[in-house]
């Protein structure tokens, strides 16, 4: 007997045993991820089509051109081109590059730091914030320049995101409180504006326009300062892949890793604010493309933020130069805004993500 149970110790084991015992002891792996060389050739397919979209926003509008006359316009001052491209439509293209941009990233940040797949950068307030402090300034300043609306709304952009955060609690402000404290700001923002609107006819045409959602005053916007100060705060961003990949798992965990949640929702609030507080200043509250973005990103490159974050900031500004080209077509001689473009566009998505029956967390 002894002699029996030896040979069976020494029995070599079956690798397929071996197999079927680590699966079981492993947890059930989700999907792999798709191979960084894919990746890697998805972003250089955005950029690729990034210059394709810019070229046609050039040539697209109320007087079409061909790319010997973009071409023209661009190098000849003597030619009839030469205005239309260079102070009307090569400024509206690198505002809806740059504005695209931050929507898409400020999204992916907001979705991936509340772990709610359903946040957009309003939830903060932001588009509340601008919109409030634009009102209050033309109710008691009257008609400015398009410059003074850009920094009234970004200074509304600032103190609603503060706001939040201050009433979520500094200390512990959790995911839940966020959204509930933005939900609150936003909801007694829109109640300010509309009061103030129908106090005073002149404050509801200033705002008229503007709230839409539009690139048409992109001449008119100072392009440079704009596409830095969000280059800055992108690249801020960026940098919270690692952390934002950490509270995925959870506060505790992202702890033990060495990690502070609220450090990190600290950071970024503040390149939410800048990112979306921007776009919003310059272009007005355009809306879905920081919650649509992420979700078609992420259905590509998987969870991971490292991927997510730089992929949602070249989609975002592929979808809304799109969508303003897309609208200057289908609305010619004139065009339809980019605001109600990206709403009919996002609109249905937003329905379906919604209606499913389990939606999926971060």
């Amino acid at each position: 007997m002894s002699t029996v149970h030896r040979a069976r110790a020494q029995t070599p084991p079956n690798p397929a045993d071996l197999d079927s015992a680590s699966d079981a002891s492993e947890p059930e792996r989700t999907r792999p991820r798709p191979r960084h060389g894919r990746l890697t050739l998805g972003l250089l397919a955005l950029v690729g089509l990034l210059a394709a979209l810019a070229v046609l926003s050039v040539a697209v509008g109320a007087r079409p051109m061909d790319l010997g006359e973009v071409w023209s316009g661009l190098t000849d001052r003597a030619s009839d081109a030469y205005p239309v491209v260079t102070e009307l439509r090569l400024p509206r293209t690198a505002l809806g590059l740059a504005s695209g941009a931050a929507l898409g990233l400020a999204g992916a940040l907001m979705q991936a730091m509340t772990r709610n797949p359903l946040a957009d950068p309003g939830l903060l307030g932001v588009n509340t914030g601008a919109a409030a402090a634009v009102v209050t300034a033309s109710f008691f300043l009257g008609s400015f320049g398009f410059t003074q609306t850009i920094a009234f709304a970004f200074l509304g952009a600032a103190v609603a995101s503060v706001a939040v955060y201050l009433i979520a609690g500094a200390a512990s402000a959790t995911p839940a409180r966020l959204a509930l404290a933005g939900a609150a700001v936003t909801a007694a923002g829109y109640a300010y504006v509309s009061a103030i609107q129908l106090m005073d006819a002149a404050t509801l045409d200033q705002m008229r326009f503007w709230s839409v959602g539009s690139l048409v005053n992109a001449h008119q916007t100072p392009i440079l300062p704009v596409a830095l100060l969000i280059a800055v705060a992108a690249a801020g961003g960026i940098l919270l892949a690692r952390p934002l990949n950490a509270l995925a798992l959870g506060d505790a965990t992202a702890t033990g890793l060495g990690v502070d949640p609220r450090v990190l929702r600290v950071a970024g609030i503040a390149a939410i604010t800048v990112l979306a507080g921007t776009a919003t200043a310059v272009c007005g509250p355009i809306v879905f493309v920081g919650l649509v973005v992420p979700h078609a990103v992420r259905a590509f490159t998987g969870p991971d933020q490292h991927w997510v974050l730089p992929y949602s900031m070249l989609t975002g500004a592929a979808f809304l130069l799109a969508a303003d080209v897309l609208g200057r077509v289908v609305g010619r001689p004139g065009e339809v805004q980019v605001g109600i473009v990206c709403a009919v566009a996002g609109g249905p998505f937003f329905l379906h993500l919604v209606s499913r029956r389990k939606v999926a967390r971060l």
